[in-house]
């Protein structure tokens, strides 16, 4: 199966294309840099340093979030339209379950992937492995770093914690898991997308027209209209418009 996969959901950009759970072409970028400009550019020049075509792939992978709200419906939008132009099959994978895959496969060791949310709160998850296969504990959520780093102490396990944004919370997380903290050096933290499409080719298609990114919390503008609506029980504020 020739798999391509792409992951824009933070800062970090990561391209790749596997062929029967081998890694043909990768390019992952950690800049400052539009990622609506640089990613269908990428995905050619991906495409053709493995000398393939878009119309020879059989399936799309796509990390659907949470992340940046941009960041995350720029590779979404991209990967439905190639999904559903091209006839060719679509998987989402979490964002965080994709920077989870790089941990260390350690019996009984929780695996915390961590993203910034501001405002002292986290996107965060928990994984762990069990006969090679990454596994979800718990659903990825949208959390207070010191209610997260409380409730994983309360676990009494070793935690490997990970991703490019860890280091501005590890001072919280640091007294609460003390001996138990396990961090990952600086190569193991960012999303890759080779491990995107490996975990991708583990999962059934989904449906192109329904597949909508996971934030795992409100937009801001949902925010706000709830917060100058609290009586108002209906759906979403897409739903409104």
């Amino acid at each position: 199966m020739r798999i391509l996969a792409m992951d824009t959901s933070n800062q970090s950009m990561s391209v790749a294309i596997i062929e029967n759970n081998q890694i043909l072409v990768e390019k992952t970028t950690n800049v400052k840099r539009n990622h609506s400009i640089q990613l269908m550019p990428t995905i050619e020049h991906v495409i053709e340093d493995a000398n393939l075509s878009i119309d020879s792939l059989d399936r799309i992978v796509v990390a659907k979030g949470p992340g940046s709200y941009t960041g995350v419906r720029i590779a979404v939008t991209v990967a439905k339209t190639l999904a559903w132009t091209k006839e060719i099959e679509l998987v989402g994978i979490s964002s965080l379950k994709v920077i989870a895959g790089n941990a260390q496969q350690i019996e009984g060791s929780l695996i915390v992937p961590v993203m910034d949310a501001r405002r002292g709160n986290i996107y965060t998850g928990l994984y762990t492995y069990k006969n090679q296969e990454l596994i979800e504990l718990e659903r990825d959520r949208h959390v207070s770093a010191k209610e997260w780093a409380q409730e994983l102490a309360s676990k009494h396990k070793i935690v490997q914690m990970i991703g490019t944004d860890l280091e501005k919370h590890l001072s919280i997380f640091k007294p609460y898991l003390k001996e138990n903290l396990l961090l990952l050096p600086s190569y193991q933290q960012l999303p890759r997308a080779s491990v995107l499409a490996m975990l991708g080719a583990q999962e059934e298609p989904t449906d192109i027209h329904t597949f909508v990114p996971e934030y795992a919390k409100l937009t801001e503008a949902e925010e706000n209209w709830k917060e100058a609506n609290p009586n108002d029980l209906g759906g979403r504020l897409i739903e409104k418009y």
